[in-house]
């Protein structure tokens, strides 16, 4: 914890009505890793430990729950849960969501390959006549999205996509690129499997609080004790666990601003 904390941060706090500051939050996510996962029964991730220690700074109380990727936004816009961890903002959201101002991270996302079955893609229009294989609710870039020249093949979970590649089922599958270096090793893949130069998106991660009573001052709390955390050591000793010195590959962007989770 540390030992002092801003003037905006003690006005921020003193905003917060009692029931925000009293009752428990009920927030929602899919697996998502390296950025919030389950393993053993236990909730993992950057993201997860990022959020649980603003969280605890702000002496609030979490119950985190999984859930698929369309349910999670289904149940914050029916306000049966108060936010859901790692999306990206869109005014369509809005109407039911409330962002604080300052992100968790910011993701990539790439194609990823066989490495027996190489393709060269070097814009979104070399995907014609392939399966590219994707996640339900995940809206990657308005071209991808909206393109007829080549086929989408939803998956149940992104380590199943990237079992059906493998499998030679699908041409190529789509996802983060920390997140799919993430899966490759934990399902043996890194020597089948590759990722691409081609970035289709580049955009940061928050979380979303449902528009309730008392949210506005907690969406402010958040985000400046999040911007505080950041400047701590604990911070970057988070950040150093989930780095991947392997990350690093040359990006050819497809300049899109619309990349949605």
């Amino acid at each position: 914890m540390p030992k002092f904390i801003t003037l905006l941060g003690i006005l921020l706090l003193a905003s917060l009505s009692p029931l925000a500051q009293a009752e428990r939050l009920r927030i929602v996510s899919d697996d998502w890793a390296p950025y919030i996962y389950q393993e053993d029964g236990q909730a993992k991730g950057l993201h997860f430990e990022v959020a649980s220690e603003v969280f605890k700074r702000l002496n609030i109380d979490v119950d985190w729950v999984f859930m698929p990727w369309k349910r999670c936004l289904a149940m914050v816009e029916e306000g049966q849960v108060d936010g859901i961890l790692g999306l990206f903002r869109r005014p369509a959201r809005e109407a039911f969501i409330l962002y604080p101002d300052e992100p968790l991270s910011q993701v990539r996302f790439v194609l990823f390959q066989a490495r027996a079955r190489p393709h060269q893609v070097n814009t979104l229009q070399d995907l014609e006549g392939l399966t590219v294989g994707t996640s339900p609710g995940y809206n990657y870039s308005p071209e991808f999205n909206t393109a007829s020249y080549f086929r989408r093949e939803p998956g149940p979970t992104h380590a199943a996509n990237l079992g059906k590649l493998a499998l030679g089922r699908v041409d190529l599958v789509v996802t983060d690129l920390q997140a799919g270096r993430y899966l490759l090793r934990r399902l043996n893949l890194e020597q089948q499997i590759e990722p691409l130069p081609l970035v289709i998106g580049n955009e940061p991660q928050y979380l979303g609080l449902a528009r309730k009573q008392g949210r506005e001052g907690l969406a402010q709390a958040f985000a400046e004790t999040l911007r505080q955390f950041k400047r701590e050591p604990a911070y970057a000793a988070i950040m150093a666990r989930y780095a991947e010195s392997n990350l690093a590959i040359p990006d050819t962007v497809e300049q899109h601003d619309d990349s949605t989770r």
